[in-house]
Parts: structure tokens; C-alpha cells; sequence
């Protein structure tokens, strides 16, 4: 079949490259991809947040089977709504559903009328109320822009001046756009990070295997939030009693939650989990595929990718038996000198050469002229597989020396945390 990927990171090129592989597929397309994607995909320049494009070209085109919407925006504009009403085959949450990541506020209500673990919170509107507020509330504190921001919406404060400071640029500074008129006042929580992400059909919850995200643009998680500067797989830490903890008072849960509220979920819900001394608390929830979560994920994945797709899109994803190596991965992402502020592209990268079983995740790359350069914040994943995590990250980083382009930084510190935490 013909298969499109709607997407231009890291996260599309890791789904590309699981696609690739599946005897069901013989040819891809990716709108807008990158160049790393252009290598497997023939790409389509056409915005995918313009839905009624995007409609028409599948269309138009007339031999498209199946399309696979990861990124956030266009899910939470409705594309898989729009694909679906013309007829077409599309994996991924329909509008109502991505709503779950779409909406900060909507994601709190419905896991305080569920009762699924979380963080106190509350949620402003108004900016005089949210400063009055902030003024008494308990410090550090989290603000979170209520709509979509590209992965850099959340403040971590600890001070109330630092509050209040992010509180301004949030809504009356507009540094998030709109998607900071409301923002929700979140108890800042103490534990180690998990995120869990599962395949669902909204019957059936299949959890995949954990991975740990590094959001810090530098080493000791300090600096600005970013996109993910990296990430490993498994969490040391989680075990079966996590496995069960988990699945039992939060997966679950939000399913059963999404289809009492009229919303069923049909894609891959991400958790984005903290590990506390009361349990598991739902951080956040996304719509989709993480980003650079399923960069070491997709690889440690021995069932068809295709299969699993199709399966959530017919509803009859129990039937499959989804299967994973065993080892670690280790994503270590390259990015661009000034990242995630100001930043420069169209550097030229050099490659050396990686060891045969090391994949490059593109994210931020274009060609031009013949060469391949940079074009975004976040440029390359290096992504290597061991038979532990120590193995995986000393293999991702002696192959990120040979790769460079002008302004290249990289975390020294990938992979290394919470290798003390006790696992259960």
C-alpha cells in the first residue's frame, strides 16, 4: 500500500524508517519531511496545518491507502476529521480527542472528574486573579500555557518572582501566542520522569516500553526548556509493579474517560508520568507520538509497524501481538548553536562514518545545492542500541564526534540519570 506521514522531525523519520520496513507498505510519501526522510519517502510541500490542502491533495492524488498524522497541531485542527469524511483511511486521534494535548485545562478537568492521579492545580483566565493567586500559592510552582507550544510551554518556577515574571510573558506578553490566554497554576511535583506511551483503539490499551526525556538544553537539567535534547529506553526504575500501578489507575482510566465523555481515542496517548512518594501523577498528556521519545522506541519494536496502525484504525488492535527487543536505546540530539532561542540554519553538515548498526534520526535538515544542512533548532537524533543503557549512550556518543556542522551542542549527560532509583 501507499502510505502518507504527515510530519517533518526527528519523530516522522523514526516512523518512516519502522514503515520502511513492513512488507505491507511499497511506497511513501511525507509532507512536508526533511532531508534525512527524503532518502525513503517522496516529500509533498504542502502545509499540513492547512487541512482542506492536505484533503485535496490525498484526493487528488488518488492512490494514497493510508495516512499517519503525528505532529500536534494538525491533529488537534482536525485533519484525521477531515481525511476520514472523504473517505480516506487515517491513523491518528479525530479532533475531540486531541483536545486531551490541545487543551491543558481540558486535560486537568478530566482527570480530576475521573479521579486519575495528578498535581493540584487551578486555572486562570484572568491575569490579575492568576498574579493574586500566584502570590499566595505554595513555592516552586508550575505554569502551563493552557493550548499548544511546541513542547515549550511549561514553566517551572522557583521563586514567586520567577512565577509572576513567567506569568506576564504568558499572557499579557503573549510569548506562547494564544495558547497562553488561559494558563493552568500546577503544585509542583518531586519524583523521577517517565513517559508511557501506549497504542490505543479505544477498547484496547497496549502499552509500549518506557523512555526517559531530557527537556534542559544543558547538562544537570539546567538551562531552558526545549523540544528534548535526548532520551532513553527502558526507564531504570520501572518495573511490574510500575507496569501494573500504572495501567490499572491511569491508562485505563483515561480510556474509559475519553469514551464516557463522548471522545474516544484512537492513536497513541503519550503519559507523561512522575514517580512520587504518593505514586504515579499524570504530568501531561500529548495526542501523539513523543519527540525524541520514539526515536528510542520504534527501534527496540520486532512487530510490523504497519500492522499496528491498521489495527487501531479498524478497532481490533487486541488481536495483535505486539512484541519488543530487549536492550536499551539511546537518543542523543544534536542542535543548533543558540537553540531553543535564536538560531541560525543552512550550516552544512559533515558525517563521518557511523558504526553499521547506529541510525540517524533527521529533524532539523533540508538539502540544498547537494548538501545537507541545517534548518531547525534541533537537528539530528543519534540513536544506538546496547545491551544496557551505559552500552547504548558510550555507543550514541562516540559516533556523535563524528558528525558536526557550525555551532553544534550537544548534552554531555544523556542517559545517565536515575540509574540509582530503586526499580519496581
Amino acid at each position: 500500500m501507499n502510505v502518507l506521514v504527515i510530519g517533518n522531525g526527528g519523530r516522522e523519520h523514526a516512523v518512516v524508517q519502522a514503515l520502511a520496513k513492513s512488507p505491507k507498505v511499497d511506497k511513501i510519501y511525507a509532507m512536508k519531511g526533511n532531508a534525512g526522510i527524503a532518502e525513503l519517502a517522496e516529500l509533498v510541500n504542502i502545509d499540513y496545518c492547512d487541512i482542506k490542502a492536505v484533503g485535496d491533495w490525498v484526493d487528488s492524488k488518488g492512490d494514497i491507502d493510508f495516512t499517519v498524522v503525528t505532529p500536534d497541531d494538525p491533529l488537534a485542527l482536525g485533519l484525521v476529521d477531515e481525511l476520514e469524511s472523504r473517505g480516506h483511511r487515517a491513523f491518528g486521534p479525530r479532533k475531540n480527542a486531541a483536545i486531551i494535548e490541545a487543551s491543558k485545562a481540558f486535560s486537568k478537568e478530566l482527570m480530576k472528574k475521573y479521579s486519575i492521579p495528578t498535581a493540584a492545580y487551578e486555572t486562570f483566565d484572568d491575569y490579575e486573579k492568576a498574579k493574586a493567586y500566584i502570590d499566595t500559592c505554595d513555592i516552586p510552582v508550575v505554569l502551563k500555557a493552557d493550548g499548544l507550544a511546541l513542547g515549550k510551554g511549561v514553566l517551572i518556577c522557583k521563586t514567586r518572582e520567577e512565577a509572576q515574571d513567567g506569568l506576564k510573558e504568558m499572557m499579557l506578553d503573549k510569548k506562547f501566542g494564544v495558547a497562553g490566554a488561559k494558563v493552568v497554576v500546577e503544585e509542583f511535583l518531586v519524583g523521577p520522569e517517565v513517559s508511557c506511551l501506549a497504542f490505543t483503539d479505544g477498547k484496547t490499551m497496549c502499552p509500549m516500553i518506557t523512555s526517559c526525556d531530557h527537556k534542559r538544553a544543558k547538562d544537570n537539567d539546567e538551562g531552558l526548556n526545549t523540544g528534548g535534547m535526548g532520551t532513553f529506553s527502558p526507564a531504570p526504575f520501572y518495573g511490574e509493579k510500575s507496569l501494573k500501578e500504572v495501567y490499572e489507575k491511569i491508562m485505563l482510566p483515561t480510556m474509559y474517560a475519553m469514551n464516557a465523555e463522548g471522545r474516544p481515542f484512537k492513536g497513541v496517548l503519550y503519559f507523561g508520568l512522575m514517580k512520587t512518594a504518593a505514586g504515579y501523577k499524570v504530568i501531561e498528556y500529548n495526542s501523539r507520538f513523543g519527540d525524541p521519545e520514539t526515536q528510542v522506541i520504534l527501534p527496540m519494536l520486532k512487530t510490523d509497524l504497519m500492522e499496528i496502525f491498521e489495527a487501531v484504525v479498524d478497532e481490533r488492535l487486541e488481536e495483535v501481538n505486539i512484541e519488543w527487543e530487549d536492550g536499551a536505546c539511546v537518543c542523543l540530539v544534536l542542535a543548533s548553536g543558540g537553540y531553543p532561542e535564536k538560531y541560525e540554519k543552512g550550516k552544512e553538515i559533515t558525517f563521518g562514518d557511523l558504526d553499521q548498526d547506529v541510525v540517524l534520526c533527521h529533524a532539523g535538515t533540508k538539502k540544498t545545492d547537494g548538501k545537507i544542512v541545517t534548518d531547525g533548532g534541533r537537528v539530528l537524533g543519534v540513536c544506538a542500541k546496547g545491551k544496557d543503557i551505559e552500552e547504548a549512550r558510550q555507543k550514541a556518543y562516540r559516533n556523535a564526534e563524528k558528525i558536526s556542522f557550525e555551532g553544534m551542542y550537544y548534552r554531555k549527560d544523556i542517559g545517565i540519570k536515575y540509574k540509582d532509583v530503586a526499580k519496581e
